[in-house]
């Protein structure tokens, strides 16, 4: 995947965000850009008016559960194309599979199991990208700063940094493919997208774990 740089911008000083991250924050001078949920809710009423909500259901259409970064450039909507009910989607920082994640990924695995006795669930898609921003977090100053805000050990917040989304996507697949909770019959794949071209690299194809 590219690893081209973008200058990065609207960092402090000393902050180290701009070595780990080293991609463009924002677009100077763009229209709307503090416009915030008002403009959003402008587009709600639009969407309810056509009547965008009609016909969506609750058990995805593509039997697809996306795991992806909360990064705005990475919207699975746009990135993948999806359309209301194609696919559940869960986004935090850097796409990473979290303890909280994976209940998730069991919550749903278990009710799925209540409506389909048989045969596959569904596809968990774990989506990585290139300049990341949790790429800060292999950055000592950040780090240690971020984990004073949250409470957290510092230590424990090294691994959940993207530098190389090929191999943080192949760890975190074998952890789903791996956890006893998850049910054998959710397959699961591993992706990079990269955000200059805006294609998307499998790296591991969808596979169930051993029962």
């Amino acid at each position: 995947m590219s690893n081209r740089r973008l200058a990065a911008r609207g960092t402090g000083a000393g902050s180290g965000v701009g070595r780990a991250t080293e991609f463009q924050l924002v677009s100077p001078g763009e229209p709307n850009a503090t416009a915030g949920i008002g403009t959003a809710l402008e587009r709600n009423r639009a969407f309810a008016a056509a009547g965008g909500h009609e016909g969506a259901v609750v058990f995805p259409n593509l039997r697809l559960f996306v795991i992806t970064c909360l990064d705005p450039r990475v919207d699975p909507a746009q990135v993948l194309g999806l359309g209301l009910s194609d696919a559940m989607v869960v986004r935090n920082v850097g796409g990473r599979v979290t303890p909280e994640v994976m209940d998730d990924v069991v919550f749903i695995g278990q009710i799925a199991e209540h409506v389909l006795p048989d045969g596959p669930l569904f596809e968990v898609a774990v989506i990585h990208h290139n300049q990341c921003g949790a790429a800060a977090l292999a950055d000592d100053t950040f780090r240690l700063r971020y984990a004073e805000r949250i409470g957290a050990e510092e230590s424990t917040l090294r691994e959940h940094a993207v530098i190389d989304p090929a191999t943080t996507v192949t760890r975190d697949v074998e952890r789903l493919r791996s956890a006893p909770a998850v049910s054998p019959r959710i397959s699961v794949s591993g992706h990079v997208y990269d955000v200059v071209t805006g294609l998307v690299q499998t790296i591991l194809p969808a596979r169930h774990r051993s029962a």
